[in-house]
C-alpha cells in the first residue's frame, strides 16, 4: 500500500508480512536477533549451518555450529515459538573455508577463515536459500551497521558502517560483503552494546544468556590451528632454515606453518638482539628473520578488491582517495591513501605498520571514529618495507643461478 512506514528493517512492508531468516550460531547474538524479531512481530525462520565434524570441540566453551550449538539453536528457536531449521553445510564449509585456510599457511599467508566464511557459506550460500524460502530479508548477530543509501539505479541500496560497541566492532570480518549482499542482509545489533544484548537474553529467558562468546577460528579444537592444517597438508611441518635477512643462516625450524609474520617469542634462535619474523619463504621452507624495523610497512598491493562506495573505485583519479585503514581486526584504522594504478590496487600507509602479513585483510573506512562508513578493502597480496630490507628481502628471495 503506497505510503506505509516501512518496518524497522528499512522494508515497506508490516512486520507480519515480512519474512526474516535468521542466522542461528547457538550463541547469545543470533538468539537475540531472533528474539527481537519475532517479538515485533516479524515471520521468523531460524536457520542454523552444521559446518564441521565437530569431534572434540562438542563441548568447548567458544566454538560455532556444530554439537551443543546447534541444540543450543533449536532451544531459543523452541521457546521463542519460531520455526528452526539445520543445514548440513559441512562439504561446502570444507572446501570454502577449511581447505583454503590450509593451502594459504602452506604459502607463507596468514590467511581470516572468518571473512571466507561470510563471504561463500553465510552470505553467499545461505542468503540463496534464504531467497529460496520467500524471505525478504537475511538477518544476523554481527556487530555492524547498514543504513538506507538508495541512488538513482538502486532505491534499494544500503551502506556499511562501524557499530555502536566498538569493542565489538566486527567490520573488519565483512568486509567483502558484496552490494547485492549488502542490500539484502540486516544487522539488528549494530545499535546495542553488547551488555544490552546479554539482558535481552535474560528477559527473554534464552538458554543461552550466559553462553560464551564464539572464537574466531571456530573449527579449530584447542586453538591448535597447526594441528589442522599439517592434518590436511603433512608438507607444512617439513623442517627448513632460519635465516637472517641480512643472509646468516641462524638455524633450523620445524615448519614454517608454526610462524607468522611479526612473531618475536618461540623463534627458536637468538643473537643478543630481539628478533621478529620479516617474512616466510615458502617456496624454499625457510623462515626470514630481522630486527623491528624490518618490520614496518608504508604500502601494501591488495587482491581481491570489495569496494562499497558510491562511485566507481574506478573513477579515483591520481590523487587517490584519503580514507582511513585498518591492517589487522586488533588495530585501530589508520590515516592512508588508497591508490588505483592500472589493474593494481594499492594503499599507502601514513603512518606505517609493523607486521603485516599477506592473507590478511586491508578494510578502508571514511573517518576513524565509530561511526565511520566502510568503503570495503581486499586481501594484502604483498607489502613493501623500506627500500633497504627490500633490496636485502630481493636478495634472498632470488632464485639460485
Amino acid at each position: 500500500m503506497p505510503g506505509i512506514k516501512v518496518n524497522s528493517l528499512d522494508i515497506d512492508k508490516d512486520p507480519r508480512d515480512t519474512r526474516v531468516v535468521v542466522a542461528m550460531s547457538g550463541g547469545v547474538d543470533s538468539s537475540v536477533v531472533a528474539g527481537l524479531l519475532a517479538r515485533e512481530g516479524y515471520d521468523v525462520l531460524g536457520v542454523t549451518l552444521q559446518l564441521y565434524d565437530h569431534g572434540a570441540a562438542v563441548h568447548r566453551a567458544g566454538a560455532c555450529c556444530a554439537g551443543q550449538d546447534i541444540d543450543d539453536a533449536r532451544q531459543v528457536c523452541e521457546t521463542l515459538g519460531i520455526a528452526h531449521y539445520v543445514l548440513d553445510y559441512e562439504k561446502r564449509f570444507r572446501e570454502a573455508v577449511i581447505n583454503p585456510f590450509a593451502e594459504s599457511y602452506v604459502a607463507g599467508e596468514t590467511p581470516i577463515p572468518c571473512v571466507a566464511c561470510n563471504q561463500t557459506v553465510k552470505f553467499a550460500d545461505l542468503l540463496t536459500t534464504a531467497r529460496d524460502l520467500g524471505a525478504d530479508a537475511l538477518a544476523t548477530g554481527h556487530y555492524i551497521r547498514s543504513r538506507a543509501n538508495p541512488s538513482p539505479d538502486n532505491p534499494g541500496r544500503r551502506a556499511l558502517y562501524r557499530p555502536v560497541d566498538s569493542e565489538r566492532d566486527q567490520s573488519y570480518f565483512l568486509f567483502a560483503t558484496t552490494q547485492d549482499q549488502l542490500d539484502y542482509v540486516r544487522f539488528p545489533l549494530g545499535e546495542l552494546p553488547k551488555i544490552r544484548t546479554r539482558e535481552l537474553a535474560r528477559e527473554m529467558g534464552l538458554n543461552v544468556a550466559q553462553k560464551a562468546d564464539s572464537q574466531d577460528i571456530c573449527f579449530v579444537p584447542q586453538g591448535k590451528y597447526a594441528n589442522v592444517i599439517t592434518k590436511l597438508r603433512p608438507d607444512a611441518a617439513l623442517a627448513g632454515e632460519i635465516v637472517h635477512i641480512d643472509g646468516r643462516v641462524l638455524g633450523e625450524h620445524p615448519g614454517i606453518v608454526h610462524f607468522t609474520i611479526g612473531q618475536r617469542r618461540g623463534i627458536g634462535v637468538a643473537i643478543g638482539d630481539p628478533l621478529f619474523v620479516v617474512h616466510l619463504d615458502a617456496r624454499s621452507r625457510r623462515v626470514i628473520v630481522g630486527p623491528r624495523e624490518a618490520l614496518d610497512t608504508r604500502r601494501v598491493i591488495l587482491r581481491d578488491v570489495n569496494w562499497l562506495g558510491d562511485a566507481p573505485i574506478a573513477d579515483l583519479g591520481p590523487e587517490g582517495l584519503n580514507c582511513f585503514a585498518k591492517v589487522r581486526s586488533t588495530r585501530p584504522p589508520r590515516p592512508a591513501t588508497l591508490r588505483i594504478e592500472g589493474h593494481q590496487v594499492s594503499v599507502e600507509l601514513t603512518e606505517g605498520e609493523a607486521g603485516v602479513a599477506p592473507g590478511q585483510a586491508c578494510v578502508l573506512y571514511s573517518t576513524p571514529g565509530d561511526d565511520a562508513r566502510v568503503y570495503g578493502g581486499g586481501f594484502i597480496d604483498r607489502s613493501e618495507r623500506s627500500p633497504d630490507a627490500e633490496a636485502m628481502l630481493a636478495d634472498l628471495l632470488q632464485p639460485a643461478a
